[in-house]
């Protein structure tokens, strides 16, 4: 398993895609427009400049990393002879869905369907295909270059062959895979989103504001980003999906995301992607700032 598929070349398959690339993958990267593919790659060619200004890497292996990268828009060429296809499209079902079952039907039979959602089931993903023990979760950490933890979820046909496969492929990135199972949010986001929401409710209510929300989790509580500076991060507009897949899984009123978040994503204020959220990232130097602080 050499050649790998990556479908999406956002903030999150862009990673994916550099990750595997500087650890002598092949990858396809697939999205809908050049233009799309132009900027992931851009950020990928970005980070490992970074890499290198810190000596981290060597110019030779920031030039094999690019090197390992081809792109596509057209799906049936990008995953051509891969041995697994990582989707990592915005976090919407219907979307997912649809990919997957043009997936199944153009990829080998041998090849191991994966899926970077942070919250979707599945198992509902995998019964979309004709080969569901071959379906799995990879859900990566963001941003995917620094963080170690891969969250492996199984649906509830993933096969024990599909588990290993994906365990030890895991490990060769220098990741830490951990295994869970299928369930709303799995384990990473249906401890942290509640938090991160808890956070909102106490600005929504006034108990203090976001510098100070912020400043307690990161010095009372050792974390090294606040919650609403995190929420930033990953994407207010991610945050609400993660949160609303929750509340609807469990029909629990405690996920229920904050009416504060709801009207900030309705406003268009998403967090670092959109330059504003809880603070304001208008300048590009703010993002880097945020991104420079999950750098070790």
């Amino acid at each position: 398993m050499k050649k790998i598929g990556v479908i999406g070349s956002g903030t999150m398959g862009n990673g994916i895609a550099h990750v595997f690339a500087q650890n002598g993958f092949q990858v396809h990267l697939i999205d809908v427009s050049q233009d799309a593919l132009d900027k992931g790659v851009a950020t990928i060619a970005n980070n490992l400049n970074r890499m290198l200004s810190k000596e981290k890497i060597s110019s030779l292996d920031r030039d094999n990393t690019l090197s390992n990268i081809t792109q596509f828009t057209d799906l049936k060429s990008g995953i051509s002879g891969t041995g697994l296809v990582i989707e990592a499209a915005t976090e919407n079902l219907a979307i997912k869905l649809s990919i997957f079952k043009d997936l199944d039907a153009i990829c080998d039979s041998n090849t191991i369907l994966a899926s970077n959602t942070s919250s979707i089931s599945i198992t509902q993903i995998a019964a979309s295909t004709n080969r569901p023990d071959k379906v799995i979760g990879m859900h990566f950490m963001n941003p995917v270059p620094i963080m170690t933890l891969v969250e492996i979820i199984r649906g509830y046909s993933t096969s024990d062959a599909t588990t290993k496969t994906i365990m030890e492929l895991s490990k060769k990135l220098g990741k830490t895979p951990t295994e869970v199972n299928d369930y709303p949010g799995f384990v990473a986001n249906r401890i942290l989103m509640p938090m991160i929401n808890e956070a909102i409710e106490t600005l929504h209510h006034g108990v203090a504001g976001v510098q100070e929300i912020d400043t307690v989790m990161k010095l009372g509580m050792a974390h090294p980003m606040g919650p609403l500076q995190l929420a930033d991060f990953i994407g207010l507009d991610v945050c609400l999906s993660i949160l609303n897949v929750m509340h609807d899984g469990f029909k629990n009123a405690k996920y229920a995301p904050s009416p504060l978040l709801v009207n900030m994503v309705m406003a268009g204020k998403k967090g670092v992607k959109s330059g504003e959220g809880f603070y304001n990232y208008s300048e590009s130097r703010k993002a880097e700032k945020v991104s420079s602080q999950f750098e070790n």
